[in-house]
């Protein structure tokens, strides 16, 4: 097989690999994916410094993650569905980032459940909440996430109402994938994804599935989910969930510096600078380019994360520059697994800590905390001359 060197590589192997309702659900955003487009080409227009003749020994790209040791400042974002991107995704994801000294976050809309991961693996995880209107079953899969203990609880506060993605419906996304005739064709042609489903059981939302009232099979998931999501979630909400969870929390999904100070108050040990992808709100700005206006409003109270457009280790260390404190990769390490499974999500982990210390060292570097805006060259319009209307 031709050498992985970036992840693009691993992402054309995931499209071959993967029937193309997963595939399409990674790689898509909302409506006319402005936003899910510029996540990624925003990056492009910020340069680097370079310093050179300064000594690049003793390199060094770790740094903590909300008091946690970590390789380098990267975590595995929550991704629903995982577990059809490959099967088992959910568990193998899990011990890849446990074997890399990265975290790892299961999404509540996993296809392995809680228990599975736990059961998989020695670390603790993150477990990523979405605040559903029946709320026992809210505080039951809190409870279930300390019993796992989970070392960290990331709340999603940016899908009270589900943004339209039209590949999704096109294909009729589904999991387990509906049998039409266009998807039994194209599921054919996929022989190691097919092999690997044969040999699971785990093929269903298995956090809700047996857990929710009146949830026992698929036949009655699609219903309960459609009507679940909270559109009244609020501020107020984080009270009784810090409450019940008692471990950090982090809020992700903020975009706004105005909301980034309600997260503050809120006593959130961290915020993520999200737009989920660009799979919510099309024509928001770029992560990329509501981090910088966020650090300064909020930076020396919280800490930053960021999340939104990564596909190599010169993205993490531009993130970082600008005063992140974290960073969370999506689609980079799901190309991985789709394409080669555990082994895909290491390679994945392994292009970008290999392009993060070579680009870390060329900005005349050594470690990664010390790196700020002082390494980039930003344009003067990066953050842009808006202008809100009255």
């Amino acid at each position: 097989m031709t050498p992985i060197t970036n992840i693009y590589d691993l992402k054309a192997l995931h499209k071959k690999r993967t029937p193309k309702m997963f595939y399409d659900y990674a790689e898509s955003g909302s409506w006319s994916e402005q936003t899910f487009r510029d996540n990624v080409d925003d990056f492009g227009k910020i340069r680097l410094r370079q310093k050179v003749a300064v000594d690049m020994s003793n390199r060094s790209t770790e740094m903590p993650m909300l008091g946690q040791p970590a390789t380098m400042p990267v975590s595995l974002a929550p991704i629903g569905m995982l577990g059809m991107q490959h099967p088992d995704g959910e568990i193998l994801a899990a011990q890849a980032a446990e074997a890399f000294g990265v975290p790892f976050t299961l999404s509540t809309m996993s296809i392995c459940s809680i228990e599975d991961v736990a059961e998989h693996t020695t670390k603790p995880f993150w477990f990523q909440l979405y605040v559903m209107k029946d709320r026992d079953f809210i505080e039951r899969l809190i409870d279930r996430a300390k019993a796992a203990k989970c070392s960290a609880l990331v709340l999603t506060y940016d899908l009270q109402i589900l943004g339209q993605r039209h590949k999704d419906i096109k294909n009729g996304l589904s999991a387990p994938p509906k049998p039409t005739l266009a998807n039994l064709i194209n599921t054919a042609t996929k022989f190691r994804w097919v092999k690997s489903y044969l040999g699971t059981s785990r093929r269903e939302f298995r956090n809700i599935v047996g857990h929710a009232k009146n949830v026992t099979d698929m036949a009655n998931l699609g219903a309960w989910t459609a009507e679940q999501f909270d559109p009244k979630l609020n501020w107020d909400d984080v009270a009784w969930i810090k409450e019940r969870w008692g471990g950090p929390l982090i809020l992700k999904g903020i975009l706004d510096t105005e909301d980034a100070k309600r997260a503050v108050q809120t006593g959130a040990d961290a915020l993520i600078v999200s737009n989920h992808g660009g799979r919510q709100l099309d024509g928001a700005l770029s992560s990329i380019r509501m981090l910088p206006d966020i650090v300064d409003a909020v930076g020396d109270e919280i800490e930053v994360h960021f999340d939104g457009g990564i596909r190599s280790g010169q993205d993490v260390l531009k993130a970082i520059s600008m005063g992140a404190k974290g960073t969370m990769i999506g689609r980079a390490f799901v190309h991985g697994l789709g394409a080669m499974g555990k082994d895909g999500v290491t390679e994945a982990l392994n292009v970008i800590h290999k392009e993060l210390d070579t680009t870390m060292a060329l900005c005349g570097e050594r470690e990664l905390k010390s790196m700020d805006r002082s390494n980039l060259l930003i344009p003067h319009d990066f953050r842009g001359q808006w202008e809100a209307g009255n």
